[in-house]
């Protein structure tokens, strides 16, 4: 894993976060749900190949 791959991370969260606060004051829950929603399943987008190479390297490592 990249560092840039952990300051992408950390940016998104920062967005979400402020949008979040913004959302909610101004009275859509509903979209700040939404927002947050969307920012996990991008992250979670991102993280999927690294969670996979993990996996594999562990199925070598014990030669399940």
């Amino acid at each position: 894993m990249t560092v840039s791959v952990i300051f992408k991370i950390a940016a998104v969260g920062v967005l979400v976060a402020l949008l979040n606060q913004v959302l909610k004051h101004s009275g859509r829950d509903e979209e700040a749900y939404l927002v947050s929603l969307a920012g996990l399943i991008l992250v979670l987008t991102w993280l999927i190949p690294y969670i996979a190479s993990l996996f594999q390297s562990i199925q070598a490592l014990f030669q399940i």
